[in-house]
C-alpha cells in the first residue's frame, strides 16, 4: 500500500499543507515540527514525489555533467571522468541533488544534448569536466547565463566564469624539476591532445623549468595520428632524451609501450612521469611516477561552486585551486 501526504498528516496530527512545507523545507515551519513529521515519514517508509516537487518549485534538482566528445579509446577508457562523476555524485547526495551525464562523439552532438536538457529543464546547472579551444558547449552556456562550474581553465572570460582546477602549469614544472632532480637534461613533452587548456599549462610548466635550469627545451611531442606514433623512436634518438613528461597516465601506458617496442627499457633507458595518479599508475610494471591532482577535491568543489551559483551566493569569477602531489614509483630512474 502507497503510503501518501495525507497519511502522514493524519499520523502526525498536522495537516496536509504542513507535511508539504515540511517536505520543501519552508522556513515558517518550526524545527520541532519538522522533526515529528520527518520521524513519522521515515517510520511509514514514505517517498516523496520529487518530480511533483520540482514542478512545483520549477527545477530540476539535477546537475549535467558534460564530458568532452568520446571519440577515442583513450578518452573512453580514462578513468579520470568516472572518478569525478563518482566524486560530483557522492557531493550531490548531500544537496540532495540528482547529476546526469551528457555524452556524444562530437562537439556538435554533444551541443544538441545540452541545448536539450536545458530547454527541456532537465537540470539546473552544469559541470563542463574539460576545457578546449574548439568547445561550443562553453560559448552556449555563458551567452545564455546558464549557471556552470568549469573543471579547468578558460579560454576566455576568465573574470566571469567559475572554474575549479590545479595549477597545470605548475604540475608541469614540478614534474620536470623531478626529473631534473634526478639528473635528466634532454626531456621530450609527449601528449595526445593540443588543444585542450591542460596541455598548454603542462606545457609552459615543462618549458619554464627546463629554462630556469638552462636546459634545451623540445617542441611538444604530438601523438595525435599514427604517423605522429611511428615517429617516436626516431625522436628519442635525435633528441638522446632521457626522460619524458606525458600529458596523463593512461597515455603513458601507451608512450611506454611504443619505448619499449623500440628497444627502450623503462626506466633504465627512458624515465616516465605523468598526471592523475589514477588506477592504470599500478595496473602494469614497472609502477608509473604520477602527480596526483586530487580528483576526489575537483569533483566535491565543482559541484559545490555550481549549488553556490543555483543559490545565488557570491561565486561569480571565483578560481578555485586544488593542491597535488608527487608520487614517487618506479618509472623515473636517479642518473649519476
Amino acid at each position: 500500500m502507497t503510503v501518501t501526504v495525507k497519511d502522514v498528516a493524519k499520523e502526525a496530527g498536522v495537516a496536509t499543507s504542513t507535511v508539504s512545507r515540511v517536505i520543501n523545507d519552508h522556513p515558517s515551519i518550526s524545527d520541532n515540527t519538522k522533526k515529528k513529521v520527518r520521524k513519522v515519514m521515515e517510520e511509514m517508509g514514505y517517498v516523496p514525489n520529487i518530480a511533483a516537487r520540482n514542478l512545483g518549485k520549477r527545477t530540476a534538482n539535477a546537475i549535467g555533467v558534460i564530458l568532452p566528445p568520446l571519440d577515442s579509446k583513450e578518452r573512453i577508457g580514462n578513468p579520470f571522468y568516472l572518478e569525478m562523476i563518482n566524486a560530483i555524485n557522492e557531493e550531490a547526495r548531500t544537496f540532495q541533488v540528482t547529476i546526469s551525464v551528457a555524452t556524444a562523439k562530437t562537439f556538435d552532438l554533444l551541443l544538441e544534448n545540452v541545448r536539450l536538457m536545458h530547454l527541456q529543464k532537465q537540470v539546473d546547472g552544469f559541470i563542463l569536466l574539460y576545457s578546449d579551444s574548439q568547445d561550443p558547449i562553453i560559448d552556449y552556456l555563458y551567452k545564455n547565463n546558464i549557471p556552470f562550474t568549469l573543471v579547468g581553465q578558460p579560454y576566455k572570460n576568465e573574470e566571469d566564469i567559475v572554474y575549479v582546477d590545479n595549477d597545470n602549469q605548475l604540475l608541469g614544472k614540478n614534474a620536470t624539476d623531478f626529473l631534473i632532480e634526478n639528473g635528466h637534461q634532454s626531456i621530450l613533452f609527449v601528449t595526445n591532445t593540443t588543444h585542450e587548456n591542460l596541455y598548454f599549462e603542462r606545457y609552459f610548466g615543462y618549458q619554464k623549468a627546463l629554462m630556469l635550469a638552462n636546459l634545451p627545451c623540445y617542441p611538444a611531442v604530438s601523438m595525435e595520428t599514427t604517423a605522429d606514433l611511428l615517429n617516436f623512436e626516431s625522436l628519442l634518438k635525435e633528441t638522446s632524451a632521457t626522460a619524458v613528461v606525458v600529458i596523463d597516465d593512461i597515455f603513458a601506458l601507451r608512450v611506454m609501450q611504443l619505448a619499449e617496442l623500440s628497444g627502450y627499457r623503462v626506466p633504465d633507458d627512458l624515465s616516465i612521469i605523468s598526471f592523475n595518479n589514477s588506477i592504470f599508475a599500478t595496473l602494469t610494471h614497472p609502477y608509473l611516477t604520477s602527480i596526483d591532482v586530487e580528483i576526489t577535491q575537483l569533483g566535491k568543489k565543482s559541484l559545490q561552486k555550481v549549488m553556490e551559483q543555483l543559490h545565488h551566493t557570491n561565486a561569480t569569477g571565483v578560481r578555485m585551486v586544488i593542491p597535488h602531489k608527487l608520487i614517487k614509483r618506479e618509472t623515473v630512474l636517479k642518473l649519476n
